[in-house]
Formats: structure tokens, sequence, C-alpha cells
């Protein structure tokens, strides 16, 4: 912090304090112009300065600064120094004597030398800053200082970028801060340093020392108004007073302070106004004159809800007594009260695992584990033939401050035998061509318990996925088809399942049919089974999840943030194959157990699909902090975004191809009877090969009320992204594959249209009311009608009637066969079928009033200077240019030159004489 001239400033980044490589961003990278130097100030101190001069080339040059963190300020300031070159004496056609300032918020460092896209938007534009002074050559050095405001800033920090389109100039310094109000004391008020957010919110002070607010005003502690300019304004909006038995000194007129002159030690006053001392409550004492309360003596504490007027207390002791009572795999415990409650009425308990062998996460309390009032609580969930130690601790009100663990008392309980042992003797009886024959001992009870049933679980040694059945009465069994199998049992009893069998492999004969005794067909082919139908979603982990040991995973950077955490970068080097990079998903810390199964709950689902068009899954972390999901990188990132970097780049069989991939993606995940219920470009990533896959399995499932992305939209208790939703998975959340057919349609409109957003800036409400009212989204610009058409047969609004992603498939397949089939598209204008549509079409060159409004109605801005300066001033001029002078001016991708032709074309029809439009 630095004060000059009354005022309070806090610097965030100052270049002219740095002597080493400041290490900005340049682009394009592959013809980087701003140099790094090393000069000299106008105080001839050394300073590292960028310097450019490119007044032969039109083109656009940046240079990024490091992400710079806010800390709280809403309002920080840029003053750059820097000096230009005058263009007269340089004698060059695209000379220019200006720069424009833009800046970037995020919240983390997350720009790399492709993101976010170097134009003006996602980066947001300051100003076009011009010199005051220019230099000549051999003229002299004088600099230019200017000063720049960025206000209602929100993310963490920001980036700030520098852009030159033919300038020669050098930035000697630049230095990034915000102001803040100094600490203030007036009107028995203090006031700590403070930064001003808005001319609306006040700041809030404290009462000086032995001073208060007064009676009736206690809710009302003084604030005031920190200004924009860093200066306090006015007075504090309440007052505060010297407590009775104190009198006020004022120094300076300003600085006031109340001195001591009642209240002896031993005593204490908690209020002002009318009343005397009075001695210090139980197991508490002060030694300081005019005390508002008494400290608690060692040992003993007050709980912050606790008035200072209560006598101080301490935690109880332990619970006595312990009893249990075993009921097969369930426990109920119950304990006497402690002989100390420690002086207080808040006394609780907390029941707690303190040590099994074996056992896992899945015990569960009745009627909770922490915060039990009653003495009694069931716990179950447990293992059969396991011994656990529980512990009961005994809290109240003032347990967290004291510096010793809970009391407590423990109790060793060894859960019932009464379940039945695990099977044992898996055997093959006979095996055809047609059947396979097992059976297996029976187990013995200890009790009077008989065997009820048997569970059989098996699964083909070629799939991953398990099949479970239950057959009674028996232990004889026929089950199918032509291969290899595991095979699990375990027996039920009146007590309850006892533990699977371990695994066992069988063969049935070449070229077996599915068939399984009692008449029970089973499918061959592989199902989506749901990881939330296990009573134990933890062993939904284990099957379908390969666990991989933490030391073979080296995290190299973070290149984003999920629903439970960071997404990170990383490498993968399993002993005996070839490293590879991986995209890792890790949990953040202080998870809850609902949250660590929700997380993993996506490893489960993608570990059971095998297609090379859906990401693919390598493994899981879960033995070890931080738990991670580990699948394949995607070089490319999120189809939305790769999009709309790399506007109107590539082909129109490009994109099919594109689009075909994802169809593909659908139809195997349809095909096991999953719903992905979230399919949008968002959600596809895209890999070196431009290779679509789809990702983030389930995580929808998960969205609350509280989720702060704007866009899932809450709709009968759940969110969803409306955009991309079904009418019927709206109305009714009746999600289904042909729920996700329509929002393939989406996703086909996305990408023919380079990442547009869907329904551009309606209101959610508006697209489910134009949905209703049979409104579709109009074609994209040079989008084949024959894609169209498929987009509006997955918008059909009988789920019906909807296309079949195999259908979607062989229709992408037969356009790919016969490109001549993409080359027809819409003509230009609304469709009379689409009543809306004129309302969000961007408007043609005739409907606009300037060359920079009709380039911004385009989304063509970033040639805004470009079109000026090559002296395309109106619309009449512009309305002549041809593609020979786009590429004058700097227009060198093919989709942007189509699509400024396009808007010009529609200008030409509009001017023809009326004979020619006929």
């Amino acid at each position: 912090c630095k004060r000059f001239r009354g005022f309070l400033w806090q610097v965030l980044m100052n270049t002219k304090m740095e002597t080493s490589d400041l290490r900005w961003t340049n682009h394009p990278a592959d013809d980087p112009q701003w140099d790094e130097v090393s000069g000299l100030d106008d105080e001839s101190n050394s300073v590292r300065t960028y310097e450019i001069c490119t007044p032969d080339s039109p083109s656009s040059y940046w240079l990024r600064t490091r992400w710079i963190p806010r800390r709280a300020a809403t309002t920080i300031y840029v003053e750059i120094r820097f000096s230009m070159m005058e263009c007269s004496g340089l004698n060059r056609r695209h000379c220019k004597e200006t720069f424009n300032l833009y800046y970037y918020q995020s919240d983390s460092d997350e720009a790399t030398p492709t993101h976010p896209s170097w134009m003006e938007n996602p980066y947001t534009k300051v100003s076009t800053v011009a010199a005051d002074h220019l230099r000549r050559i051999g003229g002299d050095r004088r600099s230019n200082v200017k000063l720049l405001r960025l206000d209602q800033l929100r993310g963490a920090g920001l980036y700030l970028a520098f852009q030159t389109q033919g300038a020669c100039m050098a930035l000697l310094s630049v230095r990034v801060f915000y102001r803040k109000c100094p600490t203030l004391h007036r009107a028995f008020a203090s006031f700590p340093e403070t930064i001003p957010h808005s001319l609306v919110e006040q700041a809030q002070g404290v009462c000086v020392e032995n001073a208060v607010t007064p009676p009736g005003e206690q809710s009302r502690p003084p604030t005031m108004l920190c200004g924009e300019d860093g200066q306090w304004v006015g007075q504090p909006t309440s007052s505060c007073a010297c407590r009775p038995g104190y009198e006020f000194e004022m120094l300076m007129l300003m600085l006031t302070l109340c001195l001591p002159a009642a209240c002896p030690s031993g005593q204490f006053k908690a209020a002002s106004g009318p009343g005397g001392c009075g001695p210090c409550p139980a197991n508490s004492n002060t030694l300081i004159p005019g005390s508002a309360y008494c400290p608690c003596r060692p040992g003993y504490h007050r709980a912050d809800s606790d008035p200072p007027h209560t006598a101080c207390t301490r935690p109880p002791s332990a619970p006595r007594s312990i009893v249990s009572q075993i009921n097969d795999t369930s426990v109920t415990l119950e304990w006497s009260e402690p002989l100390e409650r420690g002086g207080r009425g808040d006394l609780t308990y907390t029941g707690l695992v303190a040590s099994c062998s074996p056992c896992d996460d899945s015990v569960l309390y009745r009627p909770a584990q922490r915060g039990l009032t009653h003495r009694r609580v069931v716990v179950w969930g447990l293992r059969p033939h396991t011994k656990y130690t529980f512990t009961i601790q005994s809290m109240n009100g003032v347990s967290a401050l004291s510096q010793s663990e809970p009391a407590s008392d423990r109790v060793n309980v060894t859960t019932s035998r009464d379940v039945p042992a695990p099977v044992s003797g898996l055997r093959r009886v006979a095996a055809s061509e047609t059947s396979l024959s097992l059976e297996w001992n029976v187990p013995v009870l200890q009790n009077q318990y008989q065997i009820l049933d048997y569970q059989l679980r098996y699964s083909p040694k070629v799939y991953k996925h398990t099949q479970t059945h239950t057959h009674t009465h028996t232990h004889t069994h026929t089950h199918t088809g032509a291969g290899q199998y595991q095979v699990q049992v375990r027996a039920r009893s009146q007590a309850g399942y006892g533990s699977f069998s371990a695994e066992s492999s069988f063969n049935t004969l070449p070229d077996g049919t599915i068939l399984l005794s009692q008449k029970f067909y089973l499918s061959p082919e592989k199902v989506y089974i749901d990881p939330f139908t296990y009573e134990d979603p933890n062993e939904a982990v284990r099957e379908f999840a390969k666990e991989i040991e933490a030391s073979f995973v080296k995290i190299e950077e973070v290149i984003g943030a999920g629903e439970f955490g960071e997404v990170c970068r990383g490498r993968l080097r399993v002993p005996g194959r070839k490293e590879n990079y991986v995209a890792i998903k890790t949990l953040k810390g202080g998870y809850t157990e609902k949250q660590r199964r929700d997380f993993l709950s996506e490893a489960s689902i993608m570990g059971q699909f095998q297609h090379p068009n859906i990401i693919h899954l390598e493994g899981v972390i879960t033995t070890s902090c931080p738990v991670m999901i580990l699948t394949e990188f995607m070089e490319n990132g999120a189809l939305d975004s790769f999009l709309r970097m790399n506007d109107g780049q590539f082909t129109t069989i490009q994109l099919v191809g594109m689009l075909r991939g994802i169809a593909a993606g659908m139809k195997y995940l349809a095909d096991m009877s999953f719903v992905h219920r979230d399919l949008a470009a968002r959600n596809i990533l895209v890999n070196s090969n431009l290779v679509c896959k789809v990702s983030d399995f389930g995580l929808s499932r998960f969205l609350t009320e509280n989720s702060s992305d704007p866009t899932y939209t809450s709709s009968l208790g759940g969110k969803i992204p409306i955009r991309w939703t079904a009418p019927e998975a709206i109305a009714y959340r009746k999600f289904t594959s042909a729920s996700d057919a329509w929002s393939y349609g989406i996703v086909m409109w996305e990408v023919m249209s380079y990442g547009e957003r869907p329904y551009w800036d309606m209101s959610n409400q508006d697209v489910i009311n134009a949905i209703e009212q049979d409104y579709r989204l109009p074609p994209p610009p040079d989008c084949p009608s024959s894609l169209h058409a498929l987009m509006l047969d997955c918008w059909q609004k009988e789920r019906a009637n909807r296309p079949r992603f195999c259908d979607v498939v062989a229709s992408l397949d037969r356009l790919i066969r016969n490109p001549v089939s993409l080359k027809v598209t819409h003509q230009d204008g609304p469709s009379p079928s689409q009543p809306l549509l004129d309302q969000r079409v961007p408007p043609p060159l005739s409907a606009c009033g300037s060359v920079s409004e009709w380039l911004r109605a385009i989304k063509m801005e970033r040639y805004e200077q470009s079109f000026l300066q090559a002296g395309f001033t109106s619309l009449d001029v512009v309305s002549q240019i041809n593609t020979e002078d786009l590429l004058r001016v700097g227009v060198t991708l093919a989709g942007h030159q189509k699509k400024i032709l396009s808007s010009i074309q529609t200008l030409r029809i509009h001017k023809a004489p009326p004979t020619l439009l006929y």
C-alpha cells in the first residue's frame, strides 16, 4: 500500500519495479511482433519495456499480461506510460497512432497461447488509446501517460491485453492499482482501511474502545460511505458514545477516546445505560478496570451463543456403561449419562467406528451419527462375522473450544454369525453347446435358520458388467452362452445374505444359446447398469473402474474446473505400458460421503462403455487423496469453444464427419439403454484428429437448486439445460433416447453455426413458449438443407416421430457418400413457416445505418478498423466489395468471407430494379 496526496493506493502490478523478463504472451505466436527489451525511463532507471513497429501491416498484434489477482477490488485503475511514433514521418500506408486496451476476467490463471480467443469477445474492450505527444524521428523522447478505469469486476483476477494494427510504439510501464479509504477515527467510531465497492454500499465500523451505540441502536453499527476516489464521505450514519462511567477526550478534533473511570477489577458491566457493575460470573474473573465481560478461567469456556453474563462451563465427562445388542448385521448401542455435564444443558452424543477388520464405508446410523440427544443409536450395514469397536463421545456447546479430544467410552462388538457362511465348492456338473450346469455345497448354519434362496452373479469374460439372478431352494443351475463366464453365488437366510463366493471361471461349448434353467432367458447384448441400484455404490466402482496407483500419475497443470473440483492435465505411466497424457478430475477436500459417491458414480458409468466416440476411462484413484477420475486426454477441449475459435475454417464434409461421430457414440449409448440427459456441444470433447467423443455422464443428475451455472434452469425440483432439452423432459421429466435425439438436433445446429448459442439471447422462458408455438431454429448460414431437415426431424413434438440414433447415423452416412447433396442450401431470408425468425436473424446490410453497425450486426466487428482504413466508409461503397477486396482488407478466413459477401448480396437484391426480382 502507498499513500500519495491523501489517497491510499494498493498496487496489483507495476512493471516499473520489474528487473527480470515480464514473460507476457504474444499473438500470433508464429509471428511475434512485440519485443521485450531493457530500457531507461524518464529518471534513467532500468526498466523492462515492450516495443512494436508494424506500419506496413494492418494485421492485429496482441500482447497479454500475466494473470493479475484483483483481491477484493471491484474498480481498478490502469496507468499506461508509452511513447508513439508520428505516422507522417514514417510515410507508411497502414500506420496508426492508437492502440486498444482489453481485459479478460477469470477465477484462475487459465490462459494459454490459444485461450481465450484473440478477439473482442471474449475480451472486453476498455478504450482506444491515442497519444497526446507523438515522437518524430530524431525528436525528443517525450512519453504519454494514460489512466484508465475498469469497474464492475467480478472474477478473482484478470488479464490485460494490448492490440495494435500498424502502430509504431513502446510500452514503457504499466501500473495496475485500486484505491482504498484509509483508517479513520471519527465521532467515537473507528473505520478500517476500506476498498470502495459501489456508490451505495456503506463501510461498517466499530465504536472505539469503551464506547458503544446508545440504547435502541445496538443493531445499527456505525457505517460510513467510502467513495470510489478513496475518500471518506460525510459522517457516520449512527453515533457511538462513551459507555456509562467513562469520559471522552478529543484529540485533533477527530480522534476521540473514552477513558476508564468505573468497574474495578473483579467486576464488569456488559451494557451501556443505567445500572451498575456486578461481580464476574462463576469460573471467570477480570483484572482490568472498566471491563464489559469477564474472561473464563483456564479449562472453562463460553460458547459463541453464550451472553457475557453467563457462567463459564467446560466439556462433559465420558458417557458411561455402553451396552450393545447384536441383531445379525446391525447393532443397537445404549449408554448412561456422563457423571459431569460441564454445567450446561446442551449435551449431545456422537457415535464412531473406531476400528474394524475388514470394514468399508457402508456403515449407517439411525437416527443419526452426530448430534444425538437420546442415549440410543442403531448401527446397520455391518459385515457379518466382523469385529467392530464403537466409540461414543459426549459433547456440549464448548467441546469445540477445548484443546483436548471429547470424552468418550468404547465397546467391542462382533457381528452375528447367523447369516449364511460363504458358499464353497462351486463346480461344473455338465456343459453342452446350449447349457452350463453348476452346483455347490450347502452352507452350514449355526442356528435354527434355513436357507431361503441363492443369488447367482455372473459375467461373460468378454464383458465387464454383471447379471444377477435369484433362484429358490436349489443348488443346481443351468446358464448360458458360448464362451467363458465368471460366476459367484451367495445364500440368504432369515438373517440376511451371506458373502459372495470367490469368482470361479467356467466354459460352455462353442455355439451355445442363451438359456437358463427354470425357463429364464438372458440377452447376450451388453446392457448399462445404473450404479445407484447397488446396495453399496462403492462395489460398482470396484466392478467397473480400474484402480490405479497414485505413483503412476503426474499432474502437470490445471486446465479447468468441474462440478466437484479441479480438472487437470497429467501423464499416466503404468509399468509395461507407454506413457500417455490423461485428463484428471479431482474431488476437492472437505467432501461428504455422498459427494464422494456421486463423484465416483461417473466412473462407474463411464467404465461400462467401450466405443471410439465415447470418452475412455483410464481408471480411478480412491485409496489416497485427492480422489481422482482419469480419462483419455482430448487436446482440443470442448466442441463448442473449439468451433468458436476456428469459426469458418472447416469444410461442410468435416463438420458432418464430426456430427457422424457424435451420432455413432449416442447410438452405442442408446443400444445400451443409457440416457445421457445433457447432450450438448459443451459436453463433446475433440481430440487432435478432430474425433468427437461424448463425455460428462451422469453429472446432470446431481445439479441442485444451488447450482450457479446459468445454462441449467430450475424445473420441477431440479436443474435442466432448457435450450437443449426436449419439451416432455422439461414439462414432465421424461428423459429417454428420444429426448436425447432432440438434444442431438440442437448439437447439429451448434456445429453448423460454429458454436453459436442456441436461440441467441432469448430467455429460457421465451424458448419454452416459442417451442410450444411450434417455432424451431432456422438453418445456420450456408447450412445444407438436408442437415436442417434432419434437425427438424429431431425436433418433432411427438417423441415417437423422432429418428432413432441408428437412423441418424445411416442418414449422415448417405450424405457423406453423396457430397453433392450437401451443396443445396436454404434461400436467404426468413422462412414464412418460421414467424419468429425475423426477430433473431442478424439484419442485412440494407437494414444498418453505418459500416460499423453492419459489421457488429453480423459479428465481424473485428474488421471494423481495417474496413475504415481501406476507405470502405459508406454502405454504398461496401456493397461493391468482392473477394479480392476482402483479401486486401485482411479477411482471409473462407467462412468470414462467405458471411460478409452473403450479407452484401442481400443488399444487392434489395437495391435491384423490380424486374430483376422475378
